[in-house]
């Protein structure tokens, strides 16, 4: 496995009663808390809780384990919300590796301390909130 880039394209937010509208697609996700203004139309995104994975990101999130360990980071009137990146399934799991290692998400346990692949550049736009937009972790 050599060094590689990927450019990754994050759209969102999707708070919790609109999960359904996350693409059912294979890809990256990113678990947030956050504020809906319903007078703004509005989201604002106050913590990262969480980077997953799957082939189909819309079942994945509706069905995951770890929802009630979610939504325990979810104070007061505020709701959980989701962005969406598609990945191609060969390399999804160097890309989430790469997003989990440099953010440190509380809820993740996997690759927090150990990035198993090669050096790995991201480049995200779009929906990154809370993200850096472009960054290089190397094996570890």
């Amino acid at each position: 496995m050599a060094e590689q880039t990927f450019e990754l394209v994050f759209d969102g937010y999707w708070r919790e009663p609109n999960k359904g509208g996350i693409p059912d697609k294979s890809g990256v996700y990113c678990v947030y808390e956050c504020t809906h203004d319903e007078t703004e139309k509005n989201v604002t995104i106050h913590r990262l809780i969480y980077i997953g994975q799957g082939e189909n990101v819309r079942t994945r999130v509706a069905n995951h384990e770890k929802w009630n360990d979610w939504k325990k980071y979810v104070r007061g009137n505020n709701q959980l919300c989701f962005s969406f990146a598609p990945v191609d399934k060969d390399t999804i799991d160097r890309i989430e590796a790469a997003l989990i290692f440099k953010h440190t998400p509380p809820e993740n346990t996997e690759y927090i301390d150990s990035f198993p692949f090669d050096k790995t550049t991201i480049i995200s736009e779009g929906r990154t909130f809370l993200l850096y937009k472009n960054f290089t972790v190397d094996r570890k």
